[in-house]
């Protein structure tokens, strides 16, 4: 959700430097598959985003950064992997896709990984059109290796490998001795079963990354031990943090009369919910590819589950951040870490403070009379004497009965609601919405006229049971953050960064509005083909609570006019590409033959960034959605300052999948450029004629 290409590229060679050091050098990711089809899939969180042009950059970096550290990528999962249930079954499900589909949507992104140099590759549990994806030769020696000229290795996910010889002609080629011992192999020569052609092929592929990447210098320490510590985790604390900042997205803001964001030295905020604190245990999780046990987390959610859990050295939470951050600045905090809870005394209890009488009989409890006959009781800083002092009133302090909607009624200037959205390899999300929190968010908001929303989902996450409350006034939306989730979540509420993350995926006002969901039955045709996410709303005309590259600013930002022009015109006069195939397919697919440039001018009173972004609109002989993301820059702008902002448009971003010529191809016709600050907020277009 940053689109931000640097940082997506040194996220990964962070990543790449850490495993390098600890000797490692086959690394099981990055992730493309599940691109994000299903929105409750458990391994959403995994991968980068359902549109495959914006998840094509995002992998093809992530190799290059990885690569750029001196380890092989490996790519998972090989095709179609798009849910978690029955993906263990005896039968496991079959992912049943046209043509037309795999390859402009789901192959897409892996096109991008081969021409950025992916050496390796992890083919699925599931099916793919009714064959196992590790013993699918029409996958594997077909669209990966033939069409996109993939020349490194596939290696199986867990018990996905089921035959020898199957598998090996297939196309896998780093397997398991349980199906490949030397006798099987020589065995399988002798009888025509296998070659040894096949087999020198599958001997190449599996040193060719190890070469490519540069792991033959001998420079790369021995792997670690187990328990043996090295240093390599650097300054990366530092990256983690950054791209925290820039990936948490404004999704709301009303900052009129003073309310909204950013926070401004409030003099008293309270917290609420169970994700804006630690755990009762942690940092971490315990590791388990069965599945999570909740659709939500009952502390600070910062990874997801299984494969894809980070093991933490530390973790900032929300309120730790905060704290501090309001104890600096002298204000007055409270809070409720927990999503129901309730007080059962009206005295209070040992639940958060002092509770019971203290210092001669004060009461404590929100709505008693406080009546103190001796002494002088002393809470959050006030204290009362001789005639005593009713500590229970609304604007008295914290020293109230510890209940959500009691201290939500106390003269908070900002109440921050946190929510998190929970899952993991193993298992799907049974819900994008969830009661519980929701019911959180709605009894502060009835009892606060500030309350500003702190979202941390896996995936799409439904909002629409209090997004429209008046009291609402913000609301903040990302991913897992990292072990710095606190700190940027703090940067953000006060202004310290400008958000400029953007949704990379459509926010529904129903769950039922998304084109696909989870399937049960043994067969899962994907019928929605290449409508996916914001292309289905546009399609089926679904207005989204927030549409696909949504996230707004502290600042303004004017866009000034579109121009498009052909930059390699007799390079458009071919319906098909001429080019030799190379990494990623044919040569000529990866030129630039046109160029889209615009403006983009900061109008507001502080600095920031935007991510403009450019959508094509092909004329109807392509058969395409209405419109489809193929560009997007971010620039960081002073006020006052313009951005001149350049697009460069390769031959496959104005292809369409030309399924009886079998090729990419390039229709004639009208074609629309359309740049904006999100799918729906277009700001200017642009035609040109090929």
């Amino acid at each position: 959700m940053t689109w931000n290409r640097e940082l997506m590229k040194s996220s990964f060679r962070a990543l790449g430097d850490e495993y390098y050091g600890m000797g490692y050098n086959l690394i099981n990711g990055p992730v493309s598959s599940p691109l994000g089809r299903v929105p409750e899939g458990g391994r959403v969180p995994e991968g980068f985003s359902p549109e495959p042009y914006l998840n094509g950059i995002a992998l093809g970096l992530a190799v290059d950064g990885m690569n750029s550290a001196g380890v092989i990528a490996v790519a998972r999962h090989f095709l179609l992997n798009e849910q978690e249930t029955n993906r263990s079954a005896t039968d496991r499900y079959s992912s049943n896709a046209d043509d037309k589909t795999i390859r402009e949507v789901y192959l897409w992104p892996f096109a991008d990984a081969v021409h950025s140099g992916l050496m390796a590759v992890m083919c699925a549990m599931n099916k793919v059109n009714g064959t196992l994806s590790c013993e699918n030769s029409p996958l594997l020696n077909g669209y990966l290796k033939t069409d996109l000229g993939f020349p490194g290795l596939v290696m199986p996910d867990v018990s996905s490998q089921t035959t020898a010889f199957g598998s090996a002609n297939g196309g896998l080629d780093f397997g398991s001795s349980t199906y490949w011992t030397e006798s099987t192999l020589e065995a399988g020569i002798a009888n025509g079963s296998f070659t040894q052609a096949r087999l020198n092929d599958m001997a190449v592929r599996n040193v060719i990354g190890y070469y490519y990447v540069g792991l033959d210098d001998g420079m790369q320490p021995s792997q670690a031990g187990t328990n043996e510590y090295r240093h390599v985790r650097g300054n990366h604390a530092k990256l983690i943090r950054q791209v925290g900042d820039e990936a948490i997205v404004l999704l709301k803001n009303n900052n009129e009369n003073g309310y909204g964001l950013p926070l401004n030295k409030p003099r008293t905020m309270s917290l609420y919910g169970a994700h804006a604190g630690p755990a009762m245990g942690g940092p971490n999780q315990a590791l388990s590819v069965q599945g999570t046990d909740s659709d939500t987390y009952q502390g600070h959610l910062a990874t997801s589950g299984g494969s894809g859990q980070a093991s933490f050295p530390y973790l900032i939470t929300p309120f730790a951040s905060i704290s501090l951050r309001a104890a600096d600045e002298g204000s007055m905090i409270w809070w409720i870490l927990n999503n129901t809870y309730t007080s059962t005394t009206s005295s209070g209890g040992m639940g958060g403070g002092f509770g019971g009488d203290f210092g001669g009989g004060s009461t404590f409890g929100g709505g008693s009379t406080g009546n103190s006959t001796t002494g002088g009781g002393v809470a959050g800083g006030s204290g009362g004497g001789g005639g005593g002092v009713n500590l229970g009133s609304v604007g008295s302090g914290t020293a109230v009965t510890p209940a959500i909607d009691t201290y939500a009624a106390l003269d908070s200037e900002a109440c921050l609601v946190f929510l998190n959205a929970n899952s993991g390899e193993g298992a799907d999300r049974s819900s994008l919405y969830d009661d519980e929190q929701d019911s959180l968010v709605t009894t502060v908001a009835d009892n606060c006229n500030n309350t500003i929303v702190i979202v941390n989902a896996v995936g799409p996450r439904v909002i629409d049971a209090w997004i429209e409350h008046e009291n609402v006034t913000a609301v903040l939306y990302a991913g897992m953050l990292g072990q710095e989730s606190g700190r940027a979540i703090t940067d953000v509420l006060y202004g310290d960064v400008n958000p400029s993350g953007k949704l990379s995926y459509t926010i529904a006002k129903n769950e039922s509005d998304y084109p696909a969901t989870i399937c049960y039955t043994a067969v899962c045709d994907f019928s929605e083909g290449v409508y996916l996410d914001y292309r289905s709303f546009e399609a089926q005309n679904l207005t989204a609570r927030y549409p696909f590259g949504h996230g707004l600013s502290y600042t303004n930002f004017t866009y000034g006019e579109v121009t498009a022009a052909a930059t390699n015109a007799s390079a458009l006069k071919s319906q098909h590409p001429t080019g030799a195939l190379s990494l990623g397919g044919p040569a000529d697919l990866w030129d630039e033959v046109i160029t889209v440039t615009t403006t983009v001018q900061n109008s507001g009173s502080l600095e920031g960034a935007e991510v403009a972004q450019l959508y094509i609109s092909f004329p109807e002989a392509a058969a395409q959605p209405t419109k489809v993301l193929r560009g997007f820059e971010k620039q960081k702008i002073r006020v006052g300052a313009t951005a001149h902002v350049k697009f460069s448009i390769r031959r496959r971003d104005v292809s369409y999948w030309d399924t009886v010529a079998q090729q990419w191809a390039v229709t004639s016709g009208e074609y629309t450029f359309s740049v904006g600050s999100s799918s729906q907020d277009i700001r200017g277009t642009a035609t040109l004629t090929i």
